[in-house]
């Protein structure tokens, strides 16, 4: 199938926080409880349409063990968005997130737009992050913010923050196809 815009995406975070899964949600629209842990990179894609152009995403979902994070900061190069996810019921996975940005930072293209992403909404009755510290975090580092559910799908589909731009032009928050760049920002779950 053809396509109009290709972007790509990279998932980066700790081991363990949801990455894969929230792949699945999006390019299959299903959810498998029990994953292995990602060696290395997996990938996925799928095709969306927004104003009658047809848009592929290349999705690169990063193993988040210290060992193969050499491996991961290879496949910065040409992202045009990141989605940096946390599990909000595990803090430690929060308390990484400044070393996972740092390395975003440096590896990648300095108009790349950014997600903070805090999965697993779904499971509030176990949160150990506030939806408001999330926010602070995203706030202070010019982060979108969001919260989502690979289980539920909740805001999965807005996570991947791709709609069309001011004049009409498809942008996933670059500049890099001409036209102002227009990412979607949408509220958390509560």
């Amino acid at each position: 199938m053809s396509y109009a815009y290709l972007f790509k995406y990279i998932i980066i975070g700790d081991t363990g926080v949801g990455k894969s899964c929230l792949l699945l949600q999006f390019t299959d629209k299903r959810f498998q409880p029990v994953h292995d842990l990602t060696i290395g990179v997996e990938f996925g894609a799928r095709m969306v349409t927004i104003d009658n152009k047809p848009i592929k995403l290349q999705i690169w979902d990063t193993a988040g063990q210290e060992s193969f994070r050499s491996i991961t900061r290879s496949y910065y190069r040409g992202a045009a968005g990141a989605l940096l996810v946390y599990d909000i019921t595990r803090r430690e996975t929060f308390n990484h997130l400044a070393s996972w940005l740092e390395d975003a930072r440096q590896h990648a293209n300095s108009n790349m737009t950014i997600m903070l992403i805090g999965n697993k909404c779904d499971l509030a009755h176990r949160r150990a992050v506030s939806t408001e510290e999330g926010e602070q975090f995203a706030k202070e580092n010019g982060l979108v913010f969001m919260e989502t559910s690979a289980k539920t799908a909740h805001n999965v589909e807005d996570s991947y923050g791709i709609k069309v731009g001011y004049g009409g032009t498809a942008s996933a928050g670059t500049g890099a196809t001409g036209g102002g760049a227009a990412v979607q920002r949408s509220a958390c779950c509560g």
